[in-house]
């Protein structure tokens, strides 16, 4: 029983008498008091306030009245959902004009399924008034407790999205370098076969007219040591002949 989370939840107010006008909503909270019994508390924060508190022994009995099989942890768990359903009533006994001594607090899981049913006994101002405190402050704790659970998670929420948005921006900056490195791999091949079919398109003429500039010899000037010396006549001036 320690182990049961504690339930709070709406109960619509109504009179066991046909035709009674409505009643103002129920909040109710059960929760384990002690090892080994369930308190339920209700009150619509008004003029009507009640509780209950059933043992093991007593829930047993509840139990064997509902045809509920199974387990005891699944018939706890059957109640718990039963309370939690939307459609839990508070009736109270008798009729408007009287003052009701007691209350039933009714549930069940689904349309078909077993109802359950706790019988509430009407408190008196004193007691009603600490239900009431206890109730209120139970709830505030709840909301603090939630309200804090969200604000973590809402933290950790924003830490990821960080991770998140960094691990994004790195896995962009390296596919960019993969793209580089893809783009260059794949230029190389096709520059190499564009001089290939370069050289191959050249026309027969300009390939002959560079073969032909590349195998002629330029003429060489000869060194002056190397030339042939032409031998001849020493010829002599005719008015040195004559005088002679």
């Amino acid at each position: 029983m320690e182990d049961l989370e504690p339930i709070f939840g709406e109960a619509k107010g109504e009179w066991s008498a046909p035709n009674s006008p409505p009643l103002r909503p129920f909040l109710f909270y059960a929760y384990p008091s002690g090892p080994s019994s369930l308190k339920i508390e209700a009150t619509d924060f008004h003029s009507n306030t009640c509780e209950a508190i059933r043992s093991i022994e007593q829930l047993e009995d509840m139990r064997d009245m509902t045809g509920i099989g199974g387990s005891w942890s699944e018939f706890m768990d059957y109640i718990v959902a039963c309370l939690k359903s939307n459609g839990v009533k508070l009736v109270l006994e008798g009729q408007p004009s009287q003052n009701a001594a007691y209350a039933k607090l009714i549930a069940k899981k689904a349309n078909g399924m077993p109802l359950i049913s706790f019988k509430l006994n009407k408190l008196g101002d004193v007691n009603a008034k600490e239900v009431m405190a206890n109730i209120s402050l139970k709830l505030y704790g709840t909301h603090n407790n939630l309200r804090h659970l969200f604000l973590t998670e809402q933290e950790r929420c924003s830490e990821l999205l960080k991770i998140i948005s960094s691990e994004k921006e790195k896995k962009e900056s390296i596919q960019k370098q993969l793209d580089s490195l893809l783009l260059n791999k794949r230029h190389k091949p096709q520059m190499m076969n564009e001089m290939a079919n370069s050289s191959i398109t050249q026309s027969p003429d300009k390939v002959a007219a560079h073969n032909h500039g590349q195998s002629k010899v330029p003429n060489r000037v000869v060194p002056a040591y190397r030339r042939t010396k032409v031998r001849g006549a020493i010829l002599h001036d005719d008015a040195e002949d004559g005088e002679q």
